[in-house]
């Protein structure tokens, strides 16, 4: 069984010693750290363990945004009217149909990493059945909003000639959400026991072939949209399908066959992939607006600290070492911190340049350039703001962080957006103020909240979430009753 995550602990130190304590071998806690020194220690090898994920992380990323980005690039050969409708398509349809089904699987991220965590690897398999089982249902609740595209568009006010080929294209997607409800549980799965390579691998392989395909049916063939459409449902389906054949090939001590244990206390499971839902869906609507304000400027970098972090908690929960979960997040939010600053430097050197990568329409640009000192702010605040969603992920505490969602940004962030933009007369800017506002005072709020958790009783909670939910049923192999 590969070790858990920063499997790194204080050994041999004692607090009535004068050594400096050690952090490294041993499946005991940090000891205190209250010397400089022993920060410095701590600080490093927390460093190496957070990038050591962070770099597959973040290449898991780039790729799987790179699977719709250059859908748009092979697009915008065809026509304004086919890119503006894939755009539509991909940015409203799918983002609402993905941010559902992601959120429904992050359910797995707490309950895997912290079985993993703590020496229950056995049942990760079953878990991982279970987020299958609730994710496919909830795929054909999510059918009709793919049905009807075209209505839902022209109804939020898009024109005739885009929302009908938008929808058509929408139509054509359609495989591909079937195969979300097992790409992310497989993720989270392979997350939980830090085989982020070969997520990363997979991703990179799957982009690859994309663009392959992209260029065989769209130009080739001339499939135009049609293609696009028939590469993304083969590149998503073959992601999906390799998690799956590396999981059950792989994966013996996680994933040990198909069992009836799967459908037990599964509505507890769904209670819990309900939670999940809310908070990040509430997040990723709220994020997608500010995207769009920016032109779909984003920065995949920025959620090192989130995948990171997520995987983190949950196995530092679950091995019961509340002080190595306390120092993970310190480290983490710190470093993510800096990245968001030193990518809004960027933003505002070049704010007046940058622009240019994605569109030549000089008003566009110039436009960009007044919104560049919010969007540096945005980039600072994310950098934060996702990190702590890992946390919230990694310790279970979907349903706190859903309710804050609910009021820091749709009850005051849109609000004041709202009356900045059409009271106050400030325009586009005031309502990305006021949004802008929204993610401050929810990042805020939590980082007070995990300033003063009590980190021994969430060690305690995680192993009661771990004996809850199948760990005696399945302690041992024979015990299992498999289909």
């Amino acid at each position: 069984m590969e070790e858990p995550l920063l499997h790194t602990a204080a050994a041999g130190a004692d607090e009535l010693s004068n050594r400096p304590p050690l952090y490294e071998g041993g499946n005991e806690d940090y000891a205190p750290v209250r010397s400089f020194d022993a920060f410095q220690r701590m600080f490093w090898i927390e460093t190496v363990k957070l990038w050591q994920i962070g770099v597959s992380s973040v290449i898991t990323i780039i790729c799987m945004y790179g699977t719709n980005a250059v859908i748009l690039l092979f697009a915008g050969h065809l026509g304004t009217i086919q890119l503006s409708a894939i755009s539509i398509s991909l940015a409203v349809i799918s983002t609402f149909t993905d941010g559902l089904m992601l959120g429904m699987g992050s359910a797995l991220e707490t309950l895997c990493g912290q079985a993993f965590g703590a020496g229950q690897v056995h049942m990760l398999g079953i878990y991982l059945q279970r987020s299958w089982i609730i994710l496919f249902v909830t795929t054909l609740f999510l059918l009709p909003v793919y049905i009807f595209a075209v209505p839902i568009l022209k109804w939020l006010g898009q024109e005739d000639d885009i929302a009908n080929l938008a929808g058509k294209f929408t139509l054509q997607i359609i495989p591909q959400i079937f195969s979300l409800a097992i790409y992310f549980p497989a993720q989270k799965f392979l997350q939980a026991q830090r085989k982020v390579k070969v997520l990363a691998w997979i991703a990179f392989l799957g982009l690859v072939i994309h663009i392959g395909m992209l260029g065989l049916f769209m130009y080739e063939f001339d499939w135009g949209t049609l293609g696009a459409a028939v590469s993304f449902n083969i590149t998503r389906w073959g992601m999906a399908i390799a998690q799956v054949v590396y999981i059950m090939g792989w994966c013996k001590e996680g994933w040990t066959g198909f069992s009836w244990l799967a459908f037990k206390d599964i509505w507890e499971f769904v209670r819990l992939s309900l939670a999940s839902a809310v908070m990040l869906c509430l997040e990723i609507w709220y994020m997608m607006s500010i995207l769009i304000l920016t032109g779909s400027l984003s920065n995949a970098v920025i959620a090192i600290g989130s995948l990171s972090i997520c995987v983190r908690v949950s196995n530092e929960l679950g091995l019961g070492r509340p002080r190595a979960t306390k120092y993970s997040i310190y480290v983490t939010v710190f470093q993510s911190l800096i990245i968001g600053i030193l990518f809004m430097i960027i933003i505002l050197m070049t704010r007046d340049d940058f622009a240019v990568l994605f569109t030549s329409d000089q008003e566009l640009q110039q436009a960009v350039a007044k919104l560049a000192y919010l969007l540096g702010i945005t980039m600072v605040l994310n950098s934060v703001q996702l990190v702590i969603s890992g946390v919230a992920i990694g310790g279970g505490w979907q349903t706190v962080v859903a309710y804050l969602n609910l009021g820091c940004y749709y009850i005051f962030g849109i609000p004041l957006g709202y009356l900045l933009c059409h009271v106050a007369n400030w325009g586009v800017m005031g309502l990305w103020g006021g949004m802008i506002c929204g993610t401050a005072l929810q990042t805020i709020l939590l980082l007070i909240i995990f300033y003063k958790t009590n980190w021994n009783k969430e060690v305690e909670q995680a192993k009661n979430r771990v004996h809850k939910w199948g760990g005696q049923d399945i302690k041992t192999e024979s015990g299992a009753k498999r289909i």
